[in-house]
């Protein structure tokens, strides 16, 4: 067993779970719900879809209906008998005992028949030196193990789960030595300097200096000067694209290691490749930053083991700027090379992410998996034409976003690739959602009285920082700032603040984000001239990062001048899109010096009354230390209204 289970969709009918083995697994399903009858359901092929990725390495899908449905808001054990070659069977306990809490024989689970107790966070880097946020939630999970009023009804991560763009020397090591150790395939790269995988691993750019081998845009003058302003730009505009992962195998080698333990043990500490000194010197930084993180490594994927995780991409999942405007997407995908290092990300995030978020879409994509991975088993090399085949399919897929009717409705945007694009300025940001998706969501808004709406980047960030990046884009740098943010596209902006005063979607809503590298919350009033008394309150909550922080000195300052220029009552806000809201910031209770935002690795939390309004809002931190409240202006720091107001509040 390489990594997993991962808990991922859990409805009383309906468990859906994700988990790679070195090869098919022969595996039985045990729950067992508190005071009731264990029941055993054996995965055969209904019920368990096997991807083989190498010769020694299997996705495995778990997608299981139940004849009976699972009692809610009580704890249910569970385990995942695993058939040996001599018939003996052995249980999560004993294949991977890193997943159990001690004195438990087994993992748990908790079906919440509400979905007011959410865990949320965003960016999770493994080479940034702050704690990981996840192993920070499993402690707080520690304590509330045998309490199933208490425990979070998801996990919800935000976006960059994974930095294909941003890989630490030693980490990129550890994927080859995986690649290696698994089998796992190769590929022919058209386009690239290299002829194919192999190659690109031998490259002596392959390690820190892969931006040389990274395409640019190259056609023809007259194009160049169309879009890069008579001069050659590469298509990846990471700053940090020295390691930037390329094929297949790599991304899937980088889930492994983010989510498990075990493929770490499997590799060992992989040597370095011949560097030069300066490289030399960043690997040892980055080598003891990883010891951190794998040590964190057990106890995160324990977490994942314990709650319902859902996820949603963001740009690093694939790359930096994925999307950010009509200009990139046509450079990008008009390029063979630079389309297949999308696309590779792609077809991983499917298979180890959104496949769980809403398995019923992904028939006909895992089927051409199946087909493409078919024609690696002789030589071990993904056919050309079928993985260009998938990467079509998946470029053109709407399907990411999913939405999950419970108390309340909690509807996750996609708000990477169905983008509102400037026709007129192509170099410019493109809208988070066009107005089809927009419309959507609309509709799946329509006589709810509240929602949770997972949007990646926050629809109402600090001021300042919107500001600047208008500024870059007008200069033509929209690239240099990562110029995205709702209120970047007055279309698209003006669309969502129409959406919330309809006269039949809710009255109240939660936004959760992530992206920014710091924590907010912002309670914001839109104004109805008309009919001021049903004027829907929004609250944009947002954590980052689990494993990330922004440059410290920096944000103090953009805190600052944010406050300055942009407080309540400014009027500045009058040349702005807020110019129609009373935005309220919630003030963390750990400020020192008037802060409106939190700078700290770590993960949120947020509990819900019965009309879908936050209760309490807390930033659990990274490194151990007492968690951040956010406070109302006026509110008591004292520890909050009684349990009983808000399953599970402390």
């Amino acid at each position: 067993m390489l990594a997993g289970p991962i808990l991922r969709r859990l409805e009383p009918g309906r468990l859906v779970l994700w988990l790679v083995g070195s090869a098919p697994l022969a595996l039985s399903l045990v729950l067992a719900p508190a005071g009731g009858a264990p029941r055993r359901l054996a995965l055969d092929a209904g019920r368990c879809r096997v991807i083989r990725v190498g010769r020694h390495a299997c996705v495995h899908l778990i997608d299981v209906a139940l004849p009976e449905p699972l009692p809610q808001d009580t704890l249910i054990e569970y385990d995942l008998l695993l058939t040996q070659g001599d018939g003996r069977q052995a249980g999560i306990a004993q294949w991977a005992p890193h997943l159990v809490h001690e004195g438990r024989a087994r993992p748990n689970l908790v079906l919440r028949s509400r979905s007011d107790n959410i865990l949320f966070g965003s960016c999770r880097k493994p080479h940034h030196p702050a704690r990981d946020g996840l192993a920070r939630a499993d402690a707080v999970l520690a304590g509330q193990l045998g309490r199933a009023d208490q425990r979070p009804a998801m996990l919800m991560l935000c976006g960059d789960q994974v930095y294909a763009d941003d890989v630490a020397g030693p980490t990129l090591a550890a994927i080859h030595a995986l690649i290696r150790r698994l089998g796992l395939y190769g590929e022919s790269l058209e386009g690239a300097v290299v002829e194919d995988s192999e190659a690109l691993y031998r490259h002596p750019a392959g390690y820190y200096r892969r931006e040389e081998l990274l395409p640019a845009f190259k056609s023809n003058d007259a194009l160049r000067d169309r879009f890069f302003g008579g001069k050659e730009k590469p298509i990846f505009t990471t700053a940090n694209a020295h390691n930037h992962l390329v094929t297949l195998a790599e991304v899937v080698a980088m889930y492994l290691l983010v989510w498990s333990p075990v493929p770490w043990e499997l590799v060992a500490d992989a040597p370095a490749p011949p560097l030069a000194p300066r490289h030399a010197e960043r690997w040892r930084r980055e080598s003891s930053r990883l010891e951190g993180f794998r040590r964190d490594l057990p106890q995160a994927a324990r977490l994942l083991a314990h709650v319902q995780t859902l996820m949603i991409f963001d740009d690093h999942d694939i790359t930096d700027d994925w999307n950010l405007s009509a200009k990139w997407e046509a450079t990008a995908y008009g390029h063979p090379f630079s389309r297949r290092i999308v696309g590779n990300a792609l077809i991983a995030y499917m298979l180890c992410q959104g496949w769980g978020n809403r398995p019923e879409v992904f028939a006909a994509a895992l089927d051409e998996m199946d087909l493409l991975a078919a024609t690696a088993e002789l030589d071990g090399r993904l056919d050309a034409p079928r993985q260009d085949a998938l990467i079509r399919r998946l470029l053109a897929f709407r399907q990411w976003d999913f939405v999950l009717r419970t108390t309340p409705t909690i509807i996750v945007l996609d708000t990477r690739t169905r983008r509102w694009r400037n026709r007129r300025r192509p170099g410019h940001p493109s809208g988070l959602m066009d107005w089809e998706s927009l419309t959507e969501l609309q509709h799946e808004l329509l006589d709810e009285t509240a929602a949770v709406i997972v949007s990646p980047t926050p629809m109402f960030g600090v001021k300042l920082i919107e500001v600047v990046q208008g500024v870059a884009t007008f200069l033509g740098a929209a690239l240099t700032v990562d110029a995205e943010n709702w209120m970047a596209h007055r279309g698209a902006a003006s669309s969502m603040l129409n959406i919330f005063r309809h006269s039949r979607t809710p009255g109240n809503y939660v936004v959760l984000s992530g992206d920014v590298h710091y924590s907010f919350a912002y309670d914001i009033e839109l104004r109805e001239v008309h009919e001021p008394e049903r004027a829907p309150h929004v609250w944009q909550i947002t954590s980052s990062g689990i494993k990330n922080e922004f440059p410290r000195r920096l944000l103090d300052w953009l805190d600052r001048l944010n406050r300055w220029l942009y407080a309540p009552r400014s009027p500045l806000n009058w040349f702005t899109q807020r110019r129609d809201l009373a935005l309220t910031p919630y003030l963390p209770d750990r400020r020192q010096h008037g802060e409106r935002v939190w700078n700290g690795a770590g993960i949120g939390q947020v509990w819900l009354d019965a009309q879908g309004r936050p209760l309490r809002i807390l930033q659990h931190n990274a490194d151990g230390g007492p968690a951040t409240r956010f406070l109302a202006p006026g509110q008591d720091a004292s520890p909050g209204p009684a349990a009983g107001q808000a399953s599970g509040m402390p």
